[in-house]
């Protein structure tokens, strides 16, 4: 691999991919339009009339997935909606289906012995499921749950990698009707504990380690304390993933999996699926938690499957024959967006590891090796394979891959230059934003559209996404407030122990009445598509000129000798403050007075003269959430005084030993 001397420039917009005629009529979308003319009537012509009606007629854009989709469940006769207004609108009043019912309908059929699940370890150990083998397995953890006296609405907890028992124990969870929640076993106790102790789980599933970068970790240790903060836990299963001779007996409720399974009637080989109503608790994922208890938001069986087949037909294409990859772990909600794969009866591929070991080519070694036709991963892991002057087309075999997502952080023009130059050039890159709140992305990519650096292709369907100024007013090429202003089926049923709403409510609603505000900074173009800009609580307003932090992040982090960076404006209301910089330097590197320089002038030429930091300091690391967000405004309330421990939670935190760099300084 070589090395960049400084990643060049392109700019915001430049034309980098337009999709062929045969692929566009080909897509899954060309063939939803063709659908809806032919049993609706509905002559759309282009992507922007089938976004504009998909959120105008709201109710009969979400009714013809049902239909177009087959959703397996009773739709019954009721309305789509019930209610007016956001939050507390109601879907699908009546209707009851089950998400693994959904997800397994591919074991029986055409497609029964393809591959469902291909999953590798950073080793080179795996497994491979296919469609019928997956429905029999989860067949049989569901069978020894029940027997386990698990039932509907109980909370089921793992302490998983991205290994094969976290997809079963989740689908055979679902099965029954019960509650979904997992944490990545490099989450430490405190973490865990702050997150499972709120929904007060029957069932915790966890390993007794794992392997990261070449090393091994040993967690029994750690399910022990979890364990024993989870007083209503009733069984403790342990998957012997680092210690194939690992024991539970150490464990107050510990059972092995070999046992949990064998423990099934022996005719348990079909799943039976309990149909629940279409709002039932599917699964419970947590906010970052870097402030305070983290929010515990609860997911429908309904507005997931329903969400999760549009957004995997409609704007990533897949199907049967695709194989879905996106590198994450158990702790991010991409797993759970991962395994909707099976929604449209696609193979899905997880890996267990680093990304960067030994090297970082090895996840592009893995989407040749299973012939991986959509690859996903997080903005940042892109940056770092262009920082690392990595050319994946010249060391695998990519030769299937027909689409690339990103997501997690806005990812620069030149990011989107790298992938084409370097990876490969037929090839849609799909940048996604949302979140965890909806568990998926509402602003995203589209097989109709071209792809233009820096720009995330459109709306999604059915995504009332908009910019709104200062007065709450939409606006077009100027950045703005991100808000949805219409209804999604997989925005949260609740948050866990919110009985009144409250914490809901001051979360999406205390801006603008009955409409969403998500926290980020926007800028939709003339075309439709849009560009992130961060943060909109910590964007940088330096005497009135307002820029988003990853358009200074764009500039600092092009150069090779800067891993990482942070900055915070610590202005108050009618004060101005002073702009701060944090540069974590690469290996070999240190941030001396020339680099300070060089910063400096490429902020002054790329944003503004206001723009350029008042200080400079150089930190070993940059503090990131469990799930690699920086933490802006943590470390600013830090910077003004706030104590480190009610301006953050180390235990909601990647690397906490880093926070101390930051509590040296102070703003007066």
């Amino acid at each position: 691999m070589r090395q960049q001397s400084e990643i060049g420039r392109i700019a915001e917009g430049t034309l980098l991919w337009e999709p062929s005629e045969e692929a566009r009529n080909g897509s899954k979308i060309a063939g939803y339009l063709r659908w809806l003319e032919a049993e609706r009537g509905l002559r759309l012509g282009s992507y922007e009339d089938l976004w504009r009606w998909s959120v105008t007629e709201i109710d009969a854009f979400w009714d013809s997935l049902w239909e177009y989709f087959d959703v397996r469940g009773r739709r019954g006769g009721g309305p789509v909606r019930e209610g007016a207004a956001m939050p507390g609108l109601g879907w699908f009043p009546g209707a009851t289906l089950n998400y693994a019912q959904n997800a397994l309908r591919h074991a029986d059929g055409d497609h029964a012995d393809r591959p469902a699940l291909v999953f590798r370890s950073e080793d080179g150990t795996g497994r491979t499921l296919t469609h019928a083998e997956l429905a029999r397995e989860v067949a049989r953890v569901a069978a020894a749950l029940r027997a386990l006296g698990v039932r509907r609405g109980d909370r089921i907890v793992g302490y998983l990698p991205a290994i094969p028992e976290a997809l079963l124990v989740f689908l055979a969870a679902a099965s029954i009707g019960a509650i979904w929640s997992s944490c990545s076993p490099d989450f430490g106790a405190p973490s865990v504990i702050d997150r499972f102790s709120q929904i007060e789980p029957k069932v915790l599933v966890a390993v007794d380690g794992y392997s990261y970068n070449g090393k091994p970790f040993d967690r029994l240790g750690v399910v022990g304390e979890i364990e024993a903060a989870l007083p209503t836990v009733e069984a403790t299963v342990l998957v012997p993933y680092l210690d194939p001779a690992a024991s539970p007996a150490a464990l107050r409720a510990g059972m092995a999996w070999s046992d949990l399974v064998a423990a099934a009637p022996p005719d348990a080989d079909r799943p039976q699926f309990e149909e629940v109503p279409f709002d039932h608790p599917l699964w419970v994922l947590y906010s970052s938690g870097t402030t305070g208890l983290p929010k515990a938001i609860v997911h429908g069986h309904g507005g997931v499957v329903l969400e999760h087949l549009k957004a995997m037909a409609m704007h990533q294409d897949l199907g049967p024959d695709d194989v879905f990859f996106w590198y994450t772990t158990t702790g991010w909600m991409m797993w759970n967006y991962l395994v909707g794969g099976l929604l449209v009866g696609a193979t899905v591929v997880t890996y267990d590891g680093s990304a960067g070991h030994p090297d970082m080519g090895v996840l592009w070694r893995l989407a040749a090796e299973t012939g991986v036709t959509y690859f996903g991963a997080s903005a940042p892991y892109v940056t770092a394979c262009m920082k690392a002057g990595l050319e994946p087309r010249r060391e695998a075999d990519l030769s299937r891959l027909r689409a690339i997502g990103s997501t997690g952080a806005p990812l620069a023009p030149e990011g989107f230059a790298w992938v084409y130059e370097n990876a490969k050039e037929d090839v849609l890159l799909g940048s996604f934003s949302g979140g965890t709140d909806l568990a998926t992305g509402f602003v995203g990519p589209c097989p109709l559209l071209p792809v233009r650096a820096g720009v995330i292709q459109a709306r999604c369907l059915g995504a009332e996404v908009e910019a709104f100024d200062l007065a709450g007013r939409p606006v077009v090429d100027e950045v703005g407030e991100l808000v949805i202003t219409e209804p999604m089926p997989s925005m949260p049923i609740y948050f866990w122990n919110d009985p009144d709403g409250s914490r809901y409510w001051e979360s999406y609603f205390d801006m603008y009445r009955d409409v969403w505000r998500h926290g980020d900074w926007i800028k939709f173009r003339p075309d439709g598509g849009c560009v992130i800009y961060g943060r909109s609580d910590s964007t940088l307003n330096r005497g009135g000129v307002r820029v988003g932090t990853s358009e200074f992040y764009r500039a600092v982090e092009k150069f090779p000798e800067v891993a990482d960076s942070l900055v915070v404006d610590t202005g108050q209301l009618g004060q101005e403050g002073r702009l701060i910089l944090f540069v974590a330097p690469d290996e070999g590197f240190r941030v001396d007075d020339d680099l300070i320089g060089r910063l400096r002038a490429a902020l002054r030429t790329e944003l503004s003269p206001r723009h350029v930091p008042d200080e400079v300091y150089e930190v070993p690391g940059i503090p990131r959430t469990l799930s690699g967000k920086k933490l802006e405004i943590p470390v600013r309330k830090m910077l003004l005084g706030i104590p480190v421990e009610k301006a953050a939670n180390p235990d909601a935190l990647a690397n906490p030993e880093v926070l101390e760099h930051f509590t040296r300084i102070r703003v007066t």
